[in-house]
Formats: C-alpha cells, sequence, structure tokens
C-alpha cells in the first residue's frame, strides 16, 4: 500500500515586489478545479474572472462550449481541469505550474511543489501554513495598476487620492495578511 503524503505548495504573485505569496498543504489527489478554489480563498480574490493553468505549455482549465472557436491551429487544446489532480503535474519538489487568473488584469501565479510530507491526519486538508502581504483587489489594473493605487494612497494632495481610498476601503494596508483566516475560510473545502 502507497503511504499517504501531503503537498506544501508555495503560491507566488508573479511580478510582485515586495513578494505576496501563501504556503498551502493540500492533498496530491486534489483537482485541479479545487485548487482553483483553493487559491481564490487564499490569496483573498472573488472568482469573478476566468482562470487557467499551464504546464509545459499544456492549458487546463473549465470546458466551454466555445473552446473550438478559440483554438488556433497549432495550439494545444485545453484540457479539462476537472479530470486533472496537482499529483499529474507536481510530481518532485520544485516542480511548479502557472496559474493565472482575470486575462484582462493578468495575474499570473507560481504554484511551486516545496516539499511532499508525510500525511498527518491531525491536519485538515486543505490548510493554509503562511503567506505574506494582502493580495490587490479585483479589478486593479494588474501589478501596473496596483502599484499606481497604493502610490496614490500614499499622497493625500494626488488628484484621485480619495476616489482610489474609496474604491479600495479607508483602511486597506497591503502587508495585512491573516494566515489563520485564510486557513478558516477554507474549511469549507475540507477533504
Amino acid at each position: 500500500m502507497a503511504q499517504r503524503v501531503t503537498y506544501q505548495l508555495r503560491v507566488a504573485l508573479r511580478g510582485s515586489k515586495p513578494p505576496i505569496w501563501r504556503r498551502i498543504l493540500v492533498p496530491p489527489s486534489m483537482a485541479l478545479d479545487r485548487l482553483h478554489q483553493v487559491i481564490q480563498v487564499v490569496m483573498g480574490w472573488d472568482d469573478y474572472h476566468l482562470h487557467m493553468f499551464v504546464k509545459d505549455e499544456q492549458v487546463y482549465s473549465v470546458p466551454s462550449e466555445w473552446d473550438d472557436d478559440f483554438t488556433l491551429p497549432g495550439m494545444p487544446r485545453r484540457l479539462d481541469e476537472r479530470r486533472y489532480r496537482i499529483s499529474q503535474l507536481l510530481k518532485r519538489e520544485k516542480d511548479w505550474i502557472r496559474y493565472e487568473y482575470d486575462f484582462g488584469d493578468g495575474w499570473e501565479h507560481r504554484v511551486t511543489l516545496q516539499k511532499v510530507l508525510p500525511h498527518d491526519p491531525a491536519v485538515k486538508l486543505p490548510a493554509c501554513i503562511g503567506g505574506r502581504r494582502r493580495c490587490p483587489p479585483e479589478d486593479s489594473g494588474g501589478l501596473w495598476g496596483y502599484y499606481d493605487k497604493l502610490e496614490i494612497l500614499q499622497d493625500p494632495d494626488h488628484s484621485e487620492h480619495e476616489e482610489v481610498k474609496d474604491w479600495m476601503g479607508e483602511s486597506f494596508d497591503p502587508e495585512e495578511f491573516d494566515v489563520q483566516r485564510a486557513s478558516q475560510d477554507l474549511a469549507f473545502l475540507a477533504e
């Protein structure tokens, strides 16, 4: 009988400086559509937009009736993410996949298998065990737009200061991240 294991993944928002990242524990048998839900929760996204996973130029996403309309010659067909497990794409430590959310803003994440750990039945999976910094708000214009908004928030004399403050929230803190809350928010996905 094969030994049960747990995957420790690091989900990092590519290009963010300082880095915005999360460390999560998941079962390797989790389907990619469930991993999408986990990433949405721990990063703080609201799941308003399309997403995809990419490994070795192969795209995994939710199938659509329009898939054939958007597949160009020579382009690989998109595979149904519900039919693929994390362990099929991430086999060894340091293996990684790309997760892209909101193709307009282009939030790209690098999902890296950091460790393969012995399974601990006392740990409810999925779980968030670490992270840094708050995720940018939805529709903030990609990293460039997000950093521009943060600069505006720091300048009370900027002509758009009040508008951005209202939009992002008066108490928006880019350094804030609550690992316990993120892990609690994952409870509905427990396997």
